[in-house]
């Protein structure tokens, strides 16, 4: 395996499921205390950064210490800034309408059990499943070579969409003369999600860092998993279903706005 040791790495991953199900675990635990599950996605960043951490604590004599670094370093950076981003943008804001639809299907005296099942304990398993490259990476014994900084590059590409996007969507949204508006400036100009698509990014960054030996590339399902929800799973579609209902001129700026890839705006067609 490309000079990692193969029963090191299956304990990385035993023990990174782990610790991806106890930062969910915690989460589940404040999501019955609140009646609010939404704080499940301020988990999402602490869960990844949960099992870099892991996988960083076993992978000592393992993994080359600078490969290691880097990919902690990378997953932290953008974990707790996630985080840290969600839990501000939703202090004392009621219950995410996705959840409150998901957890409806379930009849009130099993909507905790459902929760648990549905919502954490899935939530923890694409964590790990998108985390592959992560903890692969951690166990490759080379220095990072030009494909792993080449996707490093690619991480801070998309690390500055989804700043730079919540950004401009946080300044958007505290002015009251905006509401009912709909952003289109900024990077929302040449995307309807910057930060769906920087999302998507810094996860083929972090493939790139592992790319670059043969087990590698079976940690291939990790992005496009990722890639998957964001552009096609919980991600746009549902998010767009609410700004459909919400936001009138949500259909003229989706006509004419890429609906994930960053591209010019398309040019309105003339009305016969």
């Amino acid at each position: 395996m490309s000079g990692i040791d193969g029963p090191a790495l299956l304990i990385c991953l035993a023990a990174s499921l782990g610790a991806a199900a106890a930062v969910m675990l915690a989460a589940f635990a404040v999501g019955v205390r609140t009646g609010v599950h939404r704080y499940v996605d301020a988990a999402w960043g602490l869960a990844f950064g949960a099992v870099a951490g892991t996988g960083y604590g076993l992978s000592a004599g393992h993994g080359d210490p600078g490969r290691r670094l880097l990919v902690l370093v990378l997953v932290l950076v953008w974990g707790l800034r996630l985080s840290g981003h969600i839990l501000r943008r939703g202090r004392g804001a009621p219950e995410d309408p996705r959840y409150q639809r998901m957890l409806a299907k379930a009849p009130p005296e099993r909507r905790t059990r459902y929760a648990l099942r549905m919502v954490y304990g899935l939530q923890a398993a694409i964590v790990w499943l998108v985390s592959l490259p992560v903890q692969v990476a951690l166990f490759v014994p080379r220095p990072p070579g030009a494909l792993c900084w080449a996707g490093t590059a690619l991480w801070a590409v998309g690390l500055g969409f989804e700043a730079v996007g919540d950004r401009q969507l946080a300044r958007f949204r505290a002015d009251p003369a905006n509401r009912g508006r709909v952003l289109d400036h900024g990077l929302w100009r040449y995307t309807r999600h910057p930060n769906y698509f920087g999302d998507a990014c810094v996860w083929w960054g972090l493939f790139l860092c592992v790319a670059d030996t043969p087990l590698g590339w079976a940690t291939l399902p990790g992005p496009l998993l990722m890639t998957y929800l964001l552009a096609n799973g919980s991600g746009k579609p549902m998010l767009e279903r609410q700004l459909r209902e919400s936001k009138p001129g949500w259909a003229d700026y989706a006509a004419r706005t890429s609906g994930f890839l960053p591209l010019p705006p398309r040019r309105p067609r003339p009305h016969p």
